[in-house]
């Protein structure tokens, strides 16, 4: 049985009807979106564009107008790529694992959690391109038959990366777009341009929604979920070995791909919920994501926190039991060190404050989870700066040693990344429905047998 607070609270808001839900999700993509996205869209765009301008002139100019250098070579573009692939492990949870456990709750934020993911990918797959220093020459990497006598390295983990962040993003884009298939026809049925028509007949690919198309739809939909669960935990555990599998100290851990994975799930949950609590006021649907939704997603968070917690005490644990004097070093640059701030920066963000999520009052506090979610945001992305940029700064002999000190083409270029990021979610929200339409209907009343809940 459910709880009693679970029971008296519906997934959806409200009397609606399966016709009223086609009307609400399906007519924006038909008509004009509201001034304030036009604004957002507007700044979006102009930071997107302001970080491929200083992408083109890493290219023109080299990779020396970054702040990289001997010893830390890794620097912004790992740590970006590394946040951004965390981001979008979130929206295959969400959309896979959930799905698997049937939890109907995921019905209404999968579809906008699954297309975060292919942004997040997205966005992710800029940095290993422009970090080789030379992107033209990015189909070296490639294990193909060539006259150069050049072959990829199968034993390296970076090599690992290529195939493991391809295939998930192939195998998330799969999902997510068979999952539009049944949406992408009712928006077909609506088009009132030509135009628009032969798009969506194009998209839809001639779903006619017949029995035989249900039955494969509902296979090929369950073993994609299979697949895209597998490479939740595989994926980041694979960007994880990049470094557990090398000799630096402070990455030689055998700790890091739980750790790995449980921070990618954390940040993601975090850019859900700041995405989701917006994108529901603009776009009015407040009564499809309703405050449950966000509320489930917050326990998520603070898990998670607690998770990191733990990881952050296995790690301090490791170093002292060690008895390893390198890693007795990189631990205290962690705390004390040139970058100590940025240490307890992270532990603040991603262990003391998600902490008030444990107040149902804040869970369910529009202005108190976004600024949990934008705390856990900053601070992931400095967990990432952390473990790369201290564990490189102090080499094993100090005339190595060099402070680095990010210049504003990094800067920019991260700032960049949102915005590319961020405008592929407001082009989403404008052309395409944000909610699964097909699944909500699930969750109706009298949309189940006699007898089953809709929890």
């Amino acid at each position: 049985m459910l709880p009693e607070v679970l029971r008296r609270e519906p997934l959806i808001a409200g009397p609606l009807t399966a016709a009223a839900l086609d009307e609400q999700v399906l007519s924006y993509p038909e008509r004009r979106p509201p001034r304030a996205w036009f604004l957002a869209f507007a700044f979006t765009a102009s930071v997107m564009c302001l970080g491929f301008a200083l992408i083109g002139y890493t290219v023109y100019e080299g990779i020396g107008v970054w702040g990289n250098n001997r010893p830390v070579g890794w620097a912004f573009d790992i740590i970006n790529f590394v946040f951004w692939i965390g981001i979008g492990h979130a929206g295959t949870l969400i959309s896979a694992i959930l799905l698997l456990f049937r939890a109907r709750w995921r019905n209404a934020i999968a579809r906008y959690a699954e297309a975060m993911t292919i942004f997040a990918v997205m966005t992710a797959g800029i940095f290993p391109a422009i970090h080789v220093g030379r992107p033209w020459l990015d189909f070296w990497l490639f294990p193909y038959p060539n006259q150069r006598g050049l072959w990829p390295n199968f034993r390296s983990p970076l090599m690992w990366d290529v195939f493991a962040v391809s295939t998930y993003f192939a195998v998330s884009l799969l999902f997510w777009y068979i999952g539009l298939l049944p949406d992408l026809a009712s928006l077909r049925g609506r088009a009132k341009t030509r135009l628009r028509q032969i798009a969506y007949t194009v998209l839809s690919l001639g779903w006619r929604g017949t029995p035989e198309q249900w039955r494969h739809y509902e296979k090929a939909y369950v073993i994609l979920a299979g697949l895209a669960t597998g490479l939740v935990l595989s994926v980041h555990s694979v960007v994880s070995f990049d470094f557990a599998t090398s000799l630096v100290p402070g990455w030689h851990m055998t700790i890091f791909p739980p750790y790995f994975v449980v921070g990618a799930i954390f940040a993601g949950f975090a850019m859900v919920v700041l995405v989701l609590s917006n994108v529901r006021r603009l776009m009015g649907i407040e009564n499809l994501i309703t405050m449950r939704h966000l509320e489930l997603c917050n326990k998520v968070i603070l898990g998670c926190s607690c998770l990191m917690g733990y990881s952050y005490l296995c790690e301090a644990f490791t170093a002292w039991y060690s008895m390893n004097p390198y890693i007795h070093h990189t631990f205290l640059q962690y705390v004390t060190g040139t970058y100590g701030w940025a240490g307890w920066l992270a532990v603040v963000c991603n262990v003391a404050v998600p902490q008030v999520l444990w107040s149902q009052r804040v869970r369910r506090s529009i202005p108190a989870m976004i600024g949990v979610a934008l705390c856990v945001t900053a601070g992931m992305w400095f967990e990432r700066f952390v473990i790369i940029v201290i564990s490189l700064h102090h080499d094993f002999l100090p005339s190595a040693w060099h402070v680095y000190k990010p210049t504003m083409v990094d800067i920019g270029i991260l700032l960049g990344s949102f915005g590319f990021f961020f405008t592929l979610v407001l082009l989403f929200a404008r052309v395409l429905p944000v909610v699964a339409t097909t699944e909500v209907k699930a969750t109706l009343p009298g949309a189940q047998p006699e007898g089953v809940t809709h929890g």
